[in-house]
């Protein structure tokens, strides 16, 4: 099945509506990323405030079946339902709301990731419905300012404490603990490369990485298998490829991003917490 084809006849279902503006396609099928897990991603932006009953008439048109329907929650209306096979999630917010969260990304450099997952969605959705409204929003988002890179990038090169304690957590084989250090400092890391690499953050988990590091071209070398071989290893050596990559990463500020002081994190990056004598 092709999913774009059926996103683009559900969308003219929604537009049906006239207080719907736009249809935008997001997620995997947006970007040519999908697999046969992939659903479709629906971000639907109304002139007012949706009823339930708005939004359940497409879903009833479709034969569909509602797996979640949720109120409004922090200014968002979301659905999932399946129809024909294959699960779609609606995500409903008013234009209104959309503008403003561009401003604080844009405007404010706000690092918030679910924000920057909503400009993402914008920048790199594919219009179904309101060519004229996407435009005027894809233009407000088509240039990632200097100052948000320089923002999720100092947001992000502090590792955290427990990572000075890596080597204690091995010695104990403290596991759990352990990969909780490893998936923090991963996920750091790629803050730092959306940041670097001046793309919107489009998953709050950093969904789809092999995918994103692929298309980034401000990386260590080959970081999408090192990363990957990070979780699979045997834990010390683990650690000690993490280790590398964090100094890389850092060098890597450091020439993109002079003007940002690493002194602190360099010393705090290498500390390692010290063994007690005990007597």
């Amino acid at each position: 099945m092709n999913l774009k084809i059926l996103a683009s006849d559900i969308a003219n279902i929604y537009e049906q509506n006239p207080k719907v503006e736009v249809v935008l396609l997001g997620g995997s099928v947006s970007r040519n990323w999908q697999d046969e897990y992939s659903d479709i991603e629906l971000f639907v932006f109304w002139k007012g405030a949706p009823t339930d009953e708005e939004r359940k008439v497409p879903i009833l048109k479709l034969n569909g079946n509602i797996i979640d329907f949720h109120p409004f929650e922090d200014e968002e209306w979301s659905e999932t339902y399946i129809t024909q096979g294959v699960k779609l999630e609606i995500s409903n917010f008013l234009t209104e709301t959309i503008n403003q969260v561009i401003s604080d990304v844009i405007i404010s450099y706000d690092t918030d990731l679910e924000k920057q997952c909503i400009v993402a969605a914008v920048y790199n959705g594919v219009t179904l419905s309101g060519d004229i409204v996407t435009n005027s929003l894809k233009e407000k988002v088509s240039k990632y300012p200097y100052e948000l890179s320089m923002a999720m990038v100092k947001e992000n090169i502090f590792l955290g404490n427990r990572w000075n304690n890596r080597e204690a957590l091995l010695e104990r084989k403290d596991w759990l603990m352990l990969y909780k250090v490893i998936v923090d400092v991963q996920t750091k890391l790629m803050g730092i490369l959306f940041g670097l690499n001046r793309q919107f953050v489009h998953h709050p988990a950093f969904k789809w990485q092999k995918h994103t590091l692929n298309s980034m071209e401000i990386t260590p070398v080959s970081i999408t298998t090192r990363l990957e071989s990070i979780l699979l290893d045997e834990p010390k050596i683990s650690i000690r490829k993490l280790e590398v990559i964090v100094e890389e990463m850092y060098e890597l500020v450091q020439s993109e991003l002079p003007q940002i002081d690493l002194s602190f994190v360099l010393d705090n990056s290498l500390f390692l917490r010290p063994k007690n004598e005990i007597k």
